[in-house]
């Protein structure tokens, strides 16, 4: 009987109201998005069809090979799934798989839909995060490691390509400042991100002291952002320090996996570049996404080609590549993450079915905590 009761205790808690799915992620809001996304598509349609000077550019559309877009469309579910891996390694691995899928997926679709330069879909992680009980600071200390982890096979690439290009090792641009000064400044990147990650107990002693202090809420805020920061820059050492292989699997497969979809772009409509323009270009291009709209259009698309074109690749080939990349990329997370978010939905719809027909204090089992004993319902007050 004792020991019953102490197995109940160990048990978290949760209120039916923290079940529910916030607004930002609410059907209304991502349908919204997606029409915007459509939009936006139609009219570059649009544009490459009608405006004049684009013909070249026409007729190497027109010749596109099928078999290199339907490769493309594979690696990009992929490259997905390797982003499932990341997410459930760095955020909750009592998680099963599937429903992993469904948030990490939804993510994946979210990312594509929502004008936050790739954050719009940790939203979703981090929902289901708070609803299985973890403190704020703790999913801002996840949420910053899972930044970096993301971001560390780019900007080690660009240091292994920039090297290998600037001395010969690689085919390819050999000026100094396409090659080594991109490298440079990521080797500077990732040395600043281990000293913040140094800092982060100095940060934390200022922060206490400023709660404890007279600071502003501007001052304090800036400060927890960098603690955040800091601490999450030592949680993704530490995880890197596992050498888990599923993190380590996904990281790369998320990258490249990605890479091969522009690669699969060019070969769709010719020959491609070298593997290391394809891959340096690729790494700086992308910093167009950080731009606030939707899925990074405009931002990514000029970024790719322009970056393409300063590594001596012709504009038409460049571009028709870039296009056929960002249609791949837009559309077919749009498409997998919708699904995988009614899936989401219909789970989270049967649990909370579930958690309506328990009586308080009964112990069931919610996405993202495990085992819980739903607490009764707080009564609104008198009068309200």
């Amino acid at each position: 009987m004792g020991s019953t009761q102490v197995e109940r205790q160990d048990k978290a808690s949760v209120a039916p109201d923290d079940l529910e799915i916030p607004e930002a992620l609410g059907r209304r809001k991502l349908g919204k998005q997606l029409l915007l996304l459509s939009v936006i598509l139609l009219a570059i349609v649009a544009a490459v069809t009608l405006l004049p000077g684009l013909e070249s550019l026409r007729t190497r559309l027109s010749h596109a090979k099928p078999g290199w877009l339907a490769l493309g469309v594979g690696l990009k579910v992929l490259s997905g799934l390797g982003y499932v891996a990341i997410f459930r390694m760095v955020f909750c691995r009592r998680m099963s798989w599937r429903v992993s899928y469904q948030i990490g997926m939804s993510e994946v679709g979210a990312n594509a839909l929502l004008p936050t330069g790739g954050a719009g879909g940790l939203a979703l992680g981090a929902w289901a995060l708070k609803r299985g009980g973890m403190p704020a600071s703790e999913i801002a200390r996840r949420t910053a490691a899972f930044f970096l982890l993301t971001s560390v096979a780019n900007v080690v690439g660009v240091v292994v390509i920039g090297v290998g290009l600037a001395v010969s090792v690689f085919p390819g641009e050999t000026n100094l400042a396409l090659t080594a000064l991109p490298a440079a400044i990521a080797a500077a990147s990732i040395v600043g991100s281990l000293l913040a990650g140094r800092g982060a107990a100095r940060l934390h002693r200022r922060l206490q002291a400023n709660e404890a202090g007279a600071s502003s809420k501007r001052s304090t805020l800036a400060l927890k952002t960098l603690v955040a920061i800091a601490d999450g820059v030592n949680e993704a050492v530490a995880l890197l320090r596992e050498g888990n292989a599923w993190l380590i699997g996904g990281i790369l497969a998320y990258l490249v996996f990605d890479i091969m979809i522009l690669w699969a772009g060019f070969r769709a409509f010719g020959a491609a570049p070298p593997v290391a323009i394809l891959g340096i270009a690729y790494l700086i291009g992308e910093l167009g996404g950080l731009i606030p709209v939707p899925g990074g259009i405009g931002g990514v698309d000029l970024g790719l080609v322009g970056t393409f074109v300063l590594y001596n690749v012709p504009i038409t080939a460049a571009a028709s590549a870039v296009l056929a990349y960002r249609a791949i990329a837009l559309w077919v997370p749009a498409v997998v993450g919708s699904a995988a978010f009614v899936w989401l939905r219909r789970t989270l719809r049967r649990e909370s079915n579930a958690i309506a027909v328990c009586a308080p204090q009964t112990e069931m089992e919610v996405i993202g905590l495990g085992r819980v004993v739903i607490e009764m319902p707080t009564a609104p007050p008198l009068g309200s």
